[in-house]
C-alpha cells in the first residue's frame, strides 16, 4: 500500500477540467490510501485547487466502467481503460486501480483580494510555500511555514517558535511575503494582483 499525502499531482492537461468540474476523480494503479480528507491539487508545475477527498475505492482494470470513466471526465470504460493504458503501460486485468474522488473546495487562480490571505489559511499558504518556494525561503521562515501547516494558528505558532506571542506580527509579514512571491511567480492568482495585501490581526 502507497499512501497521499497533502498534495495530488496531474497533468497539466487535466487543468480545466479540474477546474470545470468535468473531472472528479484521480485514478491510480496500484492500492493508494489519503492520509487527509483536504488536499491541494497541482497540475502544469503549479498548484490549481483545494479539494476535499469525498471517496476511496479500489477496482482491477476488469472492474473498471463508464462511471469511472465519467468521474474522469471521459464518455465510456474503454477510453478510460485505453488512457490508463497510456499512462501506465502494458497493464493487466487484474491488477488493482484506486478511484479518488474528490469536489473543488476553492480554485486558486481567481482567489478573492478582498480578504487578508486570499482567502487562504495560513497552513495553506505554507504547503504552497514549501512546495515550490525552497530557494525564496530562509531556514527560520521554513521552520515557521512548517509549524503552520501542523497549527493552522499564527497564535499557536508564535508560541512553538519563539514561546512569545508578539511574534504573531512577524509571522504575519512572513505570510504576506510569502504571498507577494507566489502571486510574482504565477502560482497563484487573484481577482486583481495590483492590489495590495492589507494587514490583520487575526489569528
Amino acid at each position: 500500500m502507497k499512501f497521499i499525502g497533502r498534495h495530488i499531482m496531474l497533468k497539466a492537461t487535466y487543468i480545466e477540467k479540474v477546474l470545470s468540474n468535468e473531472k472528479k476523480a484521480t485514478i491510480r494503479k496500484g492500492i493508494y490510501k489519503p492520509k487527509y480528507s483536504e488536499v491541494i491539487i497541482h497540475a502544469g508545475g503549479r498548484p490549481i485547487a483545494k479539494a476535499r477527498i469525498t471517496r476511496v475505492y479500489y477496482k482491477k482494470l476488469k472492474e473498471i466502467g463508464d462511471y469511472e470513466a465519467k468521474l474522469e471526465g471521459l464518455n465510456n470504460a474503454s477510453e478510460l481503460v485505453k488512457e490508463l493504458r497510456k499512462v501506465y503501460g502494458d497493464v493487466k486485468e487484474d491488477d488493482y486501480f484506486t478511484v479518488i474522488e474528490f469536489e473543488i473546495l476553492q480554485r486558486l487562480d481567481n482567489l478573492p483580494t478582498e480578504d487578508p490571505y486570499y482567502g487562504l489559511t495560513p497552513s495553506d499558504i505554507a504547503r504552497i510555500a514549501l512546495r515550490y518556494l525552497g530557494e525564496e525561503l530562509s531556514e527560520i521562515e521554513k521552520k515557521i511555514l512548517m509549524d503552520l501547516t501542523r497549527t493552522n494558528s499564527i497564535r499557536k505558532t508564535a508560541v512553538n517558535i519563539f514561546k512569545d506571542l508578539s511574534k504573531r506580527a512577524l509571522i504575519r509579514k512572513i505570510i504576506r511575503r510569502t504571498l507577494r512571491i507566489l502571486l510574482e511567480k504565477n502560482l497563484i492568482h487573484v481577482e486583481n494582483t495590483n492590489k495590495t495585501l492589507r494587514s490583520d490581526n487575526g489569528d
